[in-house]
């Protein structure tokens, strides 16, 4: 929702990650639980955003809708890192693979609407409902899921804000980042997209950043609070 008259909306102002745009995206991602894992969104109640901000979101919805581009997936920055329940890509050659791949596996993806209820100065978070048409088996799947996109310091005052490390939440505890599970999400970005996609040269344009500067994910334990994810209730 930009602001009225295409005037700039301020954010919070809060800073929740280093100032550093040096730092592997690693080093940018937030950690949360939540009472009931209820990610509903109510688009009547989205915080207001600049109309950078507000462009932003909409490349993000629009990959999620299945229409990547080289300029969209060029939102993310070179060390980046997407995780969700999946998938742990940790550069944007992995992360083009995976939204490029979203057609070999679906047949329509499709937003049903967000709620921003955070846009702090360096983190902007969005309830997301949507729903995924299963291409191999007539199954329709809606996932409702809190969207965290971690801001590239140097990008957030410029009309192409990047992300550093963008999270998919779709229940109450946060990933612990460790375990099988955790082993196979970090399997499944470093291998079967690349066998996938490998041959497409819209992924094929990212292929100098697969060795992007990057660090070893934080490991936490768990995702509960003990695991350094507090209670937030969004």
């Amino acid at each position: 929702m930009s602001a009225s008259q295409g005037q700039p909306t301020a954010d919070s102002g809060k800073v929740n990650f280093p100032t550093d745009s040096s730092l592997p995206g690693e080093h940018f991602e937030i950690r949360q639980t939540h009472p009931t894992g209820d990610y509903m969104p109510d688009p009547a109640k989205s915080l207001p955003v600049s109309p950078a901000r507000q462009a932003l979101i909409d490349d993000i919805i629009a990959l999620y809708e299945m229409k990547p581009t080289v300029e969209r997936v060029k939102r993310y920055t070179p060390d980046c890192v997407y995780n969700d329940q999946f998938v742990y890509a940790n550069d944007r050659y992995k992360m083009a693979g995976q939204w490029f791949a979203l057609p070999k596996l679906f047949k329509a993806a499709k937003s049903h609407g967000y709620q921003v209820v955070t846009n702090d100065r360096d983190l902007i978070q969005f309830r997301h409902e949507e729903e995924w048409h299963f291409k191999l088996i007539p199954k329709v799947a809606t996932i409702n899921a809190l969207v965290s996109l971690s801001l590239d310091p140097a990008s957030i005052d410029t009309d192409f804000i990047r992300v550093k490390y963008h999270k998919d939440q779709a229940n109450d505890k946060d990933y612990s980042n460790e375990g099988l599970g955790a082993t196979f999400k970090k399997w499944q970005a470093d291998n079967v997209s690349k066998h996938l996609m490998d041959s497409d040269p819209h992924v094929e344009a990212f292929r100098a950043e697969e060795n992007a500067g990057k660090t070893e994910r934080q490991k936490y334990g768990t995702g509960n609070k003990e695991g350094d994810a507090p209670v937030k209730d969004l």
